[in-house]
């Protein structure tokens, strides 16, 4: 077993004698409007059958982390210090030296993003950008018009990659930078004592979790203002201070809403997801594991971590035109899924357990 499957296995099995990683029920929620709220108490029920995707393995070893988008990989080393961009026009290698690591690597179906950060986060992180279309390379950095900052959230969607951003007056902010134009701009920028993560970019926008300074912080989702307006649109129905993950699906010719709150603030992995449509329907998504929340396609994807020992752990799909399913299941158990990745029409996913470990990629349409 390898020294990862150790370490996976034996957090998992710490999470099965607490009583489960992620909630009180196995399965996705019904698909249906919850009978109390989008957070209130599970319906029991079991989750549909798994959606019939094509799942490929990935190449290379399962100890890297592997994205595609069918055409292109992009993998990064278990240790970080090296990702690679391999495709048909070529391979790209970004090596992190020193004290650098690489931090964030994202792709779709035009674009590859290689973030290589500080690991003393003493210096601005910096973005290696591809056009995959060209093989241009370019850099987002310390030095650009709206220059990153240590650390922060990184997103990449709509043809707009979002990263953090300090203002010569201490301001911490959301800049989004156009890549087909390459022009940057400042958006959104937090109250004082209050900071931002978790932004997740489609084309219906740009969602954050914002967070004060309080103990426990006070956690807010919403949807930040396009052109950089002074106040963030919280996400509806998502209980106060208790918010997680949050991303914006198009619906129609409205916008979806598809959230996690952290109804335990001593047990932060374990949420509980809901969804808003368009229209207003509040639908229950049940239980996964915070911090796994994706948008991919035309849909939003999330882990499902086992809840009692012999249970497998899922991917589940939620979209507001097909509803929600299973897309991936593990077999055997102890098992532990990793957050998904997208690569723009493929989703990726790592899966390690005592049965053995894959990494596999399927078309999302």
């Amino acid at each position: 077993m390898s020294a990862v499957r150790h370490a996976v296995v034996a957090g998992l099995a710490g999470c099965l004698l607490l009583a489960g990683c992620s909630g009180e029920d196995a399965g996705p929620g019904t698909g249906t409007s919850p009978t109390s709220s989008p957070t209130g108490s599970p319906t029991g029920s079991p989750g549909p059958a798994p959606a019939a995707l094509d799942w490929q393995p990935l190449p290379g070893r399962v100890q890297d982390t592997v994205t595609t988008n069918g055409r292109w990989t992009l993998t990064v080393t278990e240790a970080g210090d090296t990702a690679t961009l391999e495709g048909p026009d070529g391979t790209t290698t970004t090596e992190a030296t020193g004290r650098e690591r690489v931090s964030d690597a994202l792709l779709d179906d035009d674009w590859a993003v290689v973030v290589v950060a500080d690991r003393q986060e003493t210096r601005p992180a910096r973005a290696e950008v591809t056009e995959l279309a060209t093989g241009e390379t370019w850099t987002v950095d310390g030095g650009s018009d709206v220059p990153t900052t240590t650390g922060g959230t990184w997103a990449l969607g709509a043809g707009r990659l979002a990263h953090a951003s300090v203002t010569d007056t201490g301001s911490y902010c959301l800049a989004e930078v156009d890549l087909g134009t390459r022009a940057s701009t400042l958006g959104w920028c937090a109250p004082e004592r209050h900071g931002f993560n978790g932004a997740r970019v489609t084309a219906a926008g740009t969602a954050l979790m914002t967070f004060d300074d309080s103990r426990p912080s006070c956690r807010t989702l919403g949807l930040a203002p396009a052109g950089g307006g002074e106040d963030l649109t919280p996400f509806q129905d998502v209980e106060e201070c208790h918010g997680w993950d949050g991303l914006v699906l198009p619906d129609g010719d409205g916008t979806a809403q598809v959230w996690s709150v952290v109804p335990k603030e001593n047990r932060v992995e374990a949420a509980r997801f809901a969804a808003r449509t368009a229209d207003g329907e509040l639908v229950d998504l049940g239980p996964g594991t915070s911090g796994t929340l994706l948008p991919c396609g035309d849909a939003a994807w999330f882990v499902q971590d086992p809840v009692r020992d012999g249970d497998p752990a899922r991917l589940v799909r939620w979209s507001p035109e097909d509803g929600v399913s299973t897309a991936y299941e593990t077999t055997g158990s102890p098992a532990f899924l990793a957050p998904p990745r997208c690569g723009g029409s493929h989703i990726a996913v790592t899966a390690l357990g005592e049965s053995g470990d894959e990494q596999v990629s399927a078309p999302v349409g």
